[in-house]
């Protein structure tokens, strides 16, 4: 009876612990954030035939970095610097195309750019994780030799 009962209430400990850990991005991370709530990141992956992703990170974030991230974005920094020079973002490139050893050359490397909803988008001129973007902006990357993302700021 006792084993019983330790079995039935390890069963339920580990269903919680399921339904507690999801490890799915939640839907609200799948578009650009409504007005005012947060950053809303657009994310241009054209150079890899996946098009244009976008996500929002409510709230207001610290940096650049963090918005990138609080969107549902992963991202690896290069060996030498870390996150504070953007080598992958969601895995691309590659580490077959870039090993993110040093900085990436000036063809082929994560541009970072700024703007307000339905303006025009500015690079930046400081890095992700110096950048403090301002709640209801847009921030925007693409992959490439500096291009701006290829849509409109949401």
């Amino acid at each position: 009876m006792r084993r019983r009962m330790a079995l039935l209430l390890a069963a339920t400990v580990v269903s919680i612990g399921l339904v507690a850990v999801d490890p799915v991005p939640r839907a609200a991370h799948a578009a650009a954030c409504a007005p005012g709530a947060g950053v809303t990141v657009v994310v241009d992956l054209t150079a890899f035939g996946l098009g244009v992703q976008t996500g929002c990170r409510l709230g207001d974030p610290p940096t650049g970095l963090a918005a990138l991230q609080g969107a549902g974005f992963t991202v690896t920094g290069t060996q030498r610097w870390g996150l504070a020079f953007v080598c992958r973002i969601n895995g691309y490139p590659t580490a077959a195309a870039e090993p993110c050893v040093n900085t990436p050359p000036a063809s082929a490397y994560w541009s970072y750019w700024h703007a307000t909803p339905g303006g025009t988008w500015s690079y930046s001129t400081l890095g992700a994780s110096s950048y403090n973007p301002a709640q209801g902006t847009v921030e925007g990357w693409r992959f490439g030799s500096g291009q701006a993302p290829s849509i409109s700021p949401p």
